[in-house]
This record gives C-alpha cells, sequence and structure tokens, in this order.
C-alpha cells in the first residue's frame, strides 16, 4: 500500500492514528461495511447537510429530496452521502430557536469540516435553519450550495384561504376579542399549516431563502417552489448535478460571498418588505466573513428601494401566488436596476445573465408590482435612532399603520415577559390606545434570549375598544410572519444597562418615522441619573451552551453572533 493517497474523496481529511495509510485502509473497510465499492471510493463526495428531525414539521419531505439530491450527484458520478446536523424547528424550541442558531452554526461548520466531503448541499429551512447552516458553512471554508425546503401550500377555512403564520396571529386576535368562539379557532388550528415546507407567507423563512437566491447561493426559484411540487424534486436533482460539477471541477469558479452579494441581499430583503429578523441572520453572515452592515446607509438603501411584493403580512397574498406569478426571475427582473449584476452564482453565472434568462417569466403585476408602481414607495424595513436605541431599532413600516408614525405617547412599562403575561389582559389596566407598550429584558443577553415576545398583544381592553395597533417596542424580536407597528432589536438592550432599561410608565415617547428617531423625552442629565441607579441583570448559568451563549452573544446590530465567531 505505498502508493500515495489522494487528499480528495474518502481520503481527505484523515483520522490521526500516526500512519496515514493505515487511515486510509481502515476508513475504507469500514466504507466497505455499507456496501461501497473501490469504484465508488475513488469519487469526489457531495455531502447533504440534513436538518430534518420529528421536531421539524417544516422539513418532512426531506426524505424525498434527499433521494432527488443523491440521484442528481450520482448521475454526474460523485458519491453522495447525506449526514445529521441539528434541527430547529421553530415552535418546538425552548425557549426559543434563536438561541440555538448559533449552535447549529457550529455544529455545521464543524461536521464540514472534519468530515470527508469535497462539496456540500445545504439543505434546510425552518426559519434560523438557513442562516446557522450558511454561516456554518462559510466559516467551514469548503464549497457549499443550498437547497431550501420550499413554502408550504395554503388552505381553506369557511371558503378564505388559510395560511401558515400571519393567518394564525389574525384569528387568534380575533379569539382574544371575542369575535370568534373556542370552537373556531380549533377548527383553525387543525387548517392551518396545510402541507410540509415553511410559512406560507413572506415570513423568516422565505425571506432568507430568497436572499440567499439573490446571493447566488443555490439555484433559479429555489426560494419559491413550493414544497410539495414536483418542481422541487426536480430542481432538487438539477442541485445535485451541479454540485457533483463543482466537486469534478466542470465548474471552475468557486462562490464567494463578497460585500456586492451582502448589498444585493439588503435589497432583496427590503425590495420584499421581508421580515425584520433577516436583518439579523444577513448582519451574521456578513460577519463571518469580515463586513460591517452600517443601519444608517441601510437606512439610505432603504430610502430608494420599493416594496415591489404584494405578500402577507405586508401584502395580501402568499407564496404560491409569488411562484405562480413569476417568483424570483420576475422579481430580479424588477429589482435589477438596484442591483450589482456582475455578481456571479454557485454556477458561476453572472446575476444579469440570469435576470437575462429569465426575463421571459410569467409577470402577475398585482403580486409582484412593476418599479413605476410599487406596493410601497420605499423600503419595507427602517432603522431608528435616538436615545432609546444609539446602536439602532428596527421597524417594518411596510407592515405598520402609517397613522402611528409621527406620534408622541405615554409609555406603559412592562419589565420582563412574566409581567406582561400576568397584567396585559388585567381589564383594570390603566392603559389606553394612545400610549406606547413597552416590554424591556427580553434581549439576547437575557433568558429569554430574544425570543419573538416583540409582537405584543393589544390588551384586550382594548381590542374590545376595537383597537387593532398600537405602538410597541422592546428589545426582541417578532415573528417574519408578523404584523403591526412593532419597533424591534433595540440596541443596547435593557439586561445591560442600555438606556431603554431606564423608562418608566408615563414617560413621554417621540416617533419619528420621518426623521427615523425614537426618543424618550427626558434631559440627558435624568438618564444619565437613571442609568446610574439601575443594576446590570446577572444571570447565574454556571454551565453548559447556555453558559457560552451567555457569555459570548452580541447585540442585535452585530447579528446576534458569537463574538468568538466573527471575524
Amino acid at each position: 500500500m505505498s502508493e500515495k493517497i489522494k487528499t480528495v474523496g474518502i481520503n481527505q481529511g484523515l483520522t490521526n492514528y500516526g500512519d496515514l495509510e493505515f487511515s486510509s485502509y481502515l476508513r475504507k473497510s469500514f466504507a466497505k461495511s455499507m456496501g461501497y465499492t473501490d469504484k465508488t471510493l475513488k469519487k469526489p463526495i457531495v455531502g447533504i447537510v440534513n436538518t430534518s428531525s420529528g421536531f421539524n414539521s417544516c422539513h418532512r419531505h426531506f426524505p424525498e429530496l434527499i433521494v432527488a439530491l443523491k440521484r442528481g450527484i450520482e448521475t454526474e458520478g460523485c458519491m453522495a452521502i447525506d449526514f445529521p446536523v441539528i434541527s430547529l424547528g421553530e415552535v418546538y424550541l425552548h425557549p426559543t430557536s434563536m438561541m440555538f442558531r448559533n449552535l447549529m452554526s457550529m455544529d455545521v461548520e464543524e461536521m464540514i469540516r472534519a468530515q470527508p466531503v469535497d462539496v456540500v448541499i445545504l439543505l434546510g429551512g425552518c426559519d434560523k435553519t438557513l442562516p446557522a447552516m450558511v454561516m456554518g458553512a462559510i466559516s467551514a471554508g469548503k464549497p457549499f450550495i443550498v437547497m431550501p425546503a420550499g413554502p408550504m401550500i395554503t388552505n381553506k377555512f369557511e371558503n378564505e384561504r388559510l395560511g401558515a403564520c400571519t393567518d394564525c396571529r389574525r384569528y387568534w386576535s380575533k379569539f382574544r376579542s371575542g369575535e370568534i368562539t373556542k370552537s373556531k379557532i380549533l377548527e383553525v388550528e387543525d387548517k392551518l399549516a396545510a402541507s410540509s415546507g415553511t410559512c406560507a407567507v413572506m415570513g423568516t423563512a422565505s425571506t432568507m431563502a430568497c436572499i440567499i437566491e439573490t446571493m447566488g447561493l443555490c439555484l433559479t426559484n429555489a426560494s419559491c417552489i413550493p414544497a410539495v411540487f414536483a418542481e422541487r424534486l426536480k430542481l432538487a436533482e438539477q442541485t445535485g448535478e451541479v454540485a457533483a460539477k463543482i466537486a469534478l471541477k466542470k465548474i471552475k469558479t468557486i462562490k464567494k460571498i463578497n460585500e456586492a452579494d451582502i448589498y444585493n441581499g439588503l435589497v432583496t430583503l427590503l425590495a420584499l418588505g421581508g421580515s425584520t429578523n433577516a436583518l439579523i441572520h444577513l448582519t451574521a453572515i456578513a460577519g463571518r466573513i469580515g463586513i460591517k452592515i452600517d443601519l444608517k446607509k441601510f437606512n439610505r438603501i432603504s430610502d430608494k428601494v420599493p416594496v415591489l411584493v404584494n405578500l402577507k403580512p405586508t401584502g395580501s397574498y402568499y407564496m404560491e401566488d409569488f411562484y405562480y406569478a413569476g417568483g424570483m426571475s420576475a422579481f430580479l427582473k424588477e429589482i435589477s436596476p438596484f442591483l450589482y449584476k456582475k455578481c456571479k452564482n454557485i454556477e458561476g453565472k453572472t446575476l444579469s445573465k440570469i435576470i437575462n434568462q429569465n426575463s421571459k417569466s410569467f409577470h402577475d403585476t398585482e403580486v409582484i408590482r412593476k418599479r413605476k408602481n410599487p406596493f410601497e414607495r420605499q423600503g419595507g424595513l427602517v432603522a431608528l435612532f435616538g436615545n432609546i436605541c444609539p446602536d439602532g431599532a428596527i421597524l417594518k413600516r411596510s407592515a405598520a399603520d402609517k397613522s402611528l408614525f409621527e406620534k408622541t405617547g405615554k409609555a406603559f412599562v412592562f419589565e420582563d415577559i412574566k409581567q406582561m403575561s400576568k397584567n396585559i389582559d388585567n381589564p383594570k389596566l390603566k392603559i389606553n390606545k394612545n400610549d406606547i407598550l413597552v416590554l424591556k429584558n427580553i434581549g439576547p443577553k437575557t433568558i429569554y434570549a430574544m425570543p419573538e415576545a416583540g409582537y405584543l398583544p393589544i390588551p384586550k381592553k382594548l381590542l374590545k375598544m376595537g383597537v387593532k395597533d398600537m405602538i410597541r417596542i422592546s428589545d426582541g424580536r417578532m415573528s417574519g410572519t408578523a404584523f403591526g407597528t412593532v419597533i424591534l432589536h433595540v440596541s443596547p438592550e435593557a439586561s445591560i444597562k442600555g438606556p431603554f432599561s431606564v423608562i418608566k410608565t408615563g414617560d413621554l415617547i417621540k416617533l419619528s418615522v420621518k426623521n427615523k428617531k425614537l426618543n424618550v423625552l427626558i434631559n440627558k442629565k435624568e438618564l444619565d441619573i437613571r442609568l446610574k441607579l439601575i443594576k446590570e441583570k446577572k444571570i447565574n448559568i454556571k454551565r453548559g451552551y447556555q453558559k457560552l451563549y451567555y457569555n459570548s452573544v452580541l447585540q442585535a446590530n452585530k447579528g446576534c453572533d458569537f463574538d468568538f465567531l466573527t471575524i
């Protein structure tokens, strides 16, 4: 066995027993126990990062997708091996899936680096999954291609379309206000999630998938083909073929994410009216390549890029309608003047070429608007600054009530989730519709780990009076499927003595979306006095991943990544 060992395929990254020939011999011996022949073991390996789990309903169609991916890989003459990593099923994780995004990114990074793979396919979708996988793959440094799960389809309830999860919030609000009965909400519960796949609206999962497509990390329309359609299986086979061609060096240009890609991702986020969460994730992805997203520059982009997509929670339609309307092909054609079109995708094609190749896609202009007739004239998100949030806060203005954009109101403060949950529906709550709801101490460095609790419920007392929206402010997040005048990601957060921590019930808060300002109307001297009296909330975590998380997590404006994972 004295022939030179090729450090590709099965022989790359050999386990160190002090004798590389022995390591190769032993590895192949165990590979042969799974039925592989010498001929197969000489081929390059395409790894499939599998994020399926019994606790992830969005990914229940992955076994079929893996078969299709393998078919494409093997057709091109490579070896296909799938392997598991952590799965983040959004609704099943406590305290929130956000706590585990960075853990998943570390799992993906280390498994890619540790195992003998030439190229990897990132198979994921649910919410934090795609950003976690991309973050990890970037840091691992091997070529990768993304295969998104795809959105679920819609259902019907009482002759009305029903789709997770914007409609779930709409119906829950009706239930809380007494408009519908317990039996009705249970019927909605039965019909809400109609299939496998990610949420049926432009939530975080679909927003991230569309951003990833614009950045050239997956194939055309991979972001929007419904999860259960045959087209997605065909696309999986094609994705496997492309991955194999990269492994075989038939595609010579290896995709590297750069600053222009990040810019294109931001443009996509804004023009979609996409999820607020996506800004945190894109910031974290950028941080893995040493790029910082400046929120003031972000605002300048947002002021010139219109919202073109009429999808819930901003608009009226669903992801399957987006697909039927021409999907990302039609969308990219409309936003092309705002994009860096020389950026290349995983196949080595420029964005300009991709747009031109798909320029004749069907275009439903009600779902995907023309630039001259946008859904909103400015981008979906805006960053706010002021003495409450010197490092920024985020408002999804495309899903908010514009009558509240220039407003001064009294703060009604909840110090944490427990206090809010206990008191929000108290009929004796001394609150009126012009007050501003404030929820503190739910940021990244709390026991809650920045949950999607920033979407504070409207108090029942006000709901019964017909109040549908009011200004809500927190250092937490909200679901990408949610809507309302909700200000999020206040940085620095309250728990680390950010100025947000000093706000008291009765303080006047002034919001000006026009001027991108959010301030509590107290003078600097008073603010400083209050800050001196605030004690930083220390958390007594003694071991494990939670300790690592609390010690290392960054603030929202830095993507909530770990300080030791960014460049």
